[in-house]
């Protein structure tokens, strides 16, 4: 079997760390997202993964199986979310920005009659060419989310759209985050955005050790008209709504839904659905 060698920094480093969570909770017996393909990846890179357990936070206590069960409950929400927009638009274009290592596209499994596209940085794009098959209507994309000419090869411009992106805007400045919901929006006639979003004081400089640095948190969700005022909220998922969010142990469950009575706590992560 042939190996693929990586090496990332900083923020791509955050995408083996989730690769390798979905990996890990894939082989439970029984898993909360089902993901062969992550699994097949984690063996053909050449990486020490071993060294995921070295950071701190969330992955320094994945032996204990939480860092993997959140992983995997917010990607199930995701793919969730995904799937129902799908279904009432068969013929749909999908944008999976700052995609990294996810399979999403396996996971869903999308009717040929869908334009996908996944998006990110060219070295892991160029990655994911090597590790993952392709299939009917998918597109890969490499370039940075600030240059937003690569929407011009987004074609065709004319359908409804789904834009999916999970860990991915919170490494934007609130800037940037402005500048591409104002193109998306702009680029579509009509669609949905789906996407993570963390509270502003708990952004990071440094996540999980990896130098990795958080610039844009979320108080309020409809903060984001101000961004965006075509942006039009439909659903704020807290982490107790989530997918699976009964697999998490019954100390963190208790954890969360005391939290959840309070905005700034329930706030920390949530996912996000909006139209326009």
């Amino acid at each position: 079997m042939a190996t693929e060698r990586v090496q990332f920094t900083k923020e791509k480093v955050t995408m083996l760390m989730t690769l390798y969570g979905r990996a890990v909770q894939s082989r439970w017996e029984k898993p909360i997202l089902p993901d062969p393909w992550a699994e097949e990846a984690v063996r053909r890179i050449d990486y020490d993964f071993s060294k995921l357990y070295g950071y701190g936070g969330l992955f320094g206590r994945m032996v204990s199986g939480i860092g993997c069960t959140i992983i995997a409950t917010r990607a199930s929400t995701f793919d969730l979310l995904t799937t129902r927009y799908l279904a009432d638009h068969p013929d749909a274009t999908v944008l999976h920005l700052g995609c990294g290592m996810d399979t999403r596209i396996y996971r869903v499994d999308p009717p040929a009659s869908v334009n996908w596209f996944d998006v990110d940085y060219p070295d892991v794009i160029d990655v994911r060419r090597r590790l993952f098959p392709d299939r009917p209507g998918y597109r890969l994309i490499g370039t940075s989310l600030e240059d937003l000419r690569w929407l011009d090869d987004v074609e065709p411009g004319d359908r409804p759209a789904l834009v999916v992106a999970e860990g991915a805007l919170m490494y934007l400045t609130e800037g940037n985050v402005k500048a591409l919901l104002h193109a998306l929006t702009s680029h579509f006639p009509e669609g949905q955005m789906v996407f993570d979003a963390i509270h502003p004081w708990v952004l990071k400089k440094n996540v999980a050790g990896t130098g990795a640095s958080q610039q844009w948190g979320l108080d309020d969700a409809q903060d984001v008209k101000q961004l965006e005022p075509k942006l039009e909220l439909i659903k704020e998922f807290s982490v107790t709504e989530w997918v699976a969010f009964s697999r998490f142990p019954r100390a963190v469950q208790m954890l969360y839904r005391v939290m959840d009575p309070v905005s700034a706590l329930r706030r920390m992560e949530r996912v996000l659905v909006y139209r326009f």
